[in-house]
């Protein structure tokens, strides 16, 4: 991507047909989309690509065992018209992105066989809704076959599994390569750039007040058409255009912990199908940890978003009766926690009672188009329906959108094997190869060019670990201008261990700031600061800081 002086520059002295504001999954999509319809479009997002909700979720493209089961239990429209939406989205994601997803068999134990037929007919159901989009049918598996898969169970009791197909991929790379592939298609999007304000010509919205979240700079972009796709941010954009207009957001924080796999060591994920608060919880093999969640909690637009001591008790309480070792808060090797954007309808619902589906408003005073809600697994679809939307506001004839076939940067020839060329043609190890492939895909070989050409860049950022100091490099070409977007988006350390990220920092910090031309004290603080933002993140979720270094 260009650098960001240069695309700041662009933005500044441009004018174009289609502002959007928000660079999460739903943000990104929408400025392809119309930017491959023919709009000149611009992106900006007030932190980082992918620096909120969007890389906070259970990394699952699915339609969702819960909310079907909800639509059938309450005959809830909107709950059925979210899972039959995802389903039929779930195969494109997965088409379009192949190095950063895959699709991956749940297991979901049974103690009681009146459970089983029960869990049997409605992913039936399930299968049905997905029509010819299925992966494969779900099925029921014996006692000895599921300890066979999952040899860590609980045993006791179990009668066997009900074992269906849903989708994983990386989100925060997912989110990343939809940026990519933006700007690759004549787009203009650049991070830390946060909207403060409109401005009006005739009552409608002309121009959007912009600062810069680094230099502090403020300038003006003009555009005819503003697209609002916040996420959680949605309220606060919409009073920017229209103060006093009622909210419709709520908020709900979901945490996740990361745990070694050898944990529950199996290349299929379980679902908890009820926990003591009567929701469902996750524990997913990924990037060579388990990943299991999730929480629901109502919180505020400004809570800070840690795990708590309290919610890595309330996690692993419900993995451990499905466990015949319990696991203990001390082998916690991270976690993360982000705020899912939920549209209320009017009521006072809970939030985990609160529909999944997104909705599309038309401010009929400023003209603000704010498309709110929604899950990841629809972040195309929703982008689809925006844009239609934006075409109809501009007065120009709406056009099928492209994105349903239009593969990701890095997609073009990959194959699950591909990481075996790198190794062939680049002499590196297969833990780095297949890093390298899953991160980049088949856009690889440019980071393995950056550390051919110093061959400090070709060590690694950890000893012992797969990534490599080249992608530090590649990192801020990508438009990461923190140790912590390096770390936690464009890497994924952060997320494998925290007490691998505090060793990394340094070396990060290093890296980065010669890229970004930093002084020998910002690199100082930028650590520091980092660092301390980790030691946080243990001391909140209830582990010990000096702990050494996870296995």
């Amino acid at each position: 991507m260009r650098s960001r002086d240069e695309t700041l520059r662009t933005i500044e002295g441009g004018s174009f047909e289609v502002c959007v504001i928000g660079g999460g999954a739903t943000g990104a999509a929408c400025a392809l989309d119309a930017q491959l319809r023919g709009l000149k479009t611009v992106l900006v997002e007030a932190g980082d690509f992918a620096g909120a909700t969007s890389s906070k979720s259970t990394k699952i493209i699915h339609g969702g065992v819960r909310y079907l089961e909800e639509a059938v239990k309450d005959l809830d429209p909107a709950e059925y018209h979210v899972v039959n939406r995802a389903l039929h989205e779930r195969i494109l994601m997965l088409k379009n992105g192949p190095y950063l997803s895959r699709t991956l068999e749940f297991l979901i134990p049974c103690f009681h066989w009146l459970d089983a037929g029960y869990y049997d007919v409605g992913l039936k159901l399930y299968d049905w809704i997905a029509g010819d989009t299925g992966i494969f049918p779900s099925h029921f598996l014996s006692r000895q076959e599921t300890l066979r898969r999952m040899s860590t169970l609980k045993n006791d009791g179990l009668v066997g599994s009900i074992a269906y197909a849903d989708g994983q991929f990386n989100d925060a790379g997912y989110n990343i390569a939809l940026v990519k592939a933006f700007v690759e298609s004549g787009g203009t999007a650049s991070n830390y750039l946060r909207v403060t304000g409109f401005q009006k010509a005739n009552g409608t919205l002309a121009a959007a007040d912009v600062e810069d979240q680094l230099s502090r700079q403020k300038f003006v972009i003009r555009s005819r058409a503003f697209v609002n796709s916040t996420g959680p941010f949605a309220d606060t954009v919409r009073g920017l255009a229209t103060p006093g207009i009622p909210p419709r957001m709520r908020l709900s924080k979901g945490s996740h912990i990361l745990l070694p796999l050898d944990v529950l060591p199996s290349e299929d994920a379980m679902l908890i199908p009820k926990t003591e608060d009567g929701r469902v919880l996750f524990a997913v093999p990924w990037m060579g940890r388990l990943l299991v969640g999730t929480t629901e909690q109502e919180v505020g637009v400004d809570d800070e978003l840690c795990v708590t001591k309290e919610e890595v008790d309330f996690i692993l309480r419900q993995l451990n009766q499905y466990l015949e070792t319990p696991v203990a808060r001390s082998q916690v090797v991270s976690g993360f926690a982000g705020a899912r954007p939920l549209v209320s309808r009017g009521g006072s619902d809970e939030t985990k009672k609160l529909s999944r589906d997104d909705e599309l408003e038309i401010d009929p005073r400023s003209g603000l188009i704010s498309i709110m809600g929604g899950k990841w697994t629809t972040h195309r679809a929703m982008a689809e329906d925006t844009i239609d939307a934006v075409q109809k506001s501009l007065g120009v004839p709406v056009t099928p959108s492209p994105t349903r076939n239009r593969p990701l940067t890095g997609s073009k020839g990959f194959t699950p094997v591909y990481w075996m060329s790198l190794v062939r043609d680049h002499g590196i190890s297969e833990e780095t190869a297949q890093h390298l492939a899953g991160r980049f895909g088949t856009t690889a070989p440019s980071v393995l060019e950056i550390a051919e050409r110093d061959a400090d860049l070709a060590k690694p950022i950890v000893e012992g670990l797969a990534p490599i100091r080249a992608e530090i490099v590649q990192g801020a070409r990508d438009m990461a201008v923190t140790i912590e977007d390096v770390l936690s988006r464009r890497i994924g350390l952060e997320f494998f261990s925290w007490r691998y990220s505090m060793e990394a920092a340094p070396v990060v910090g290093s890296i980065l700031g010669r890229q970004l031309g930093w002084s020998a004290e910002h690199t100082r603080l930028a650590i520091a600061e980092y660092v301390d933002k980790i030691d946080r993140y243990l001391r909140v979720a209830g582990l010990a800081p000096d702990r050494a270094r996870d296995d």
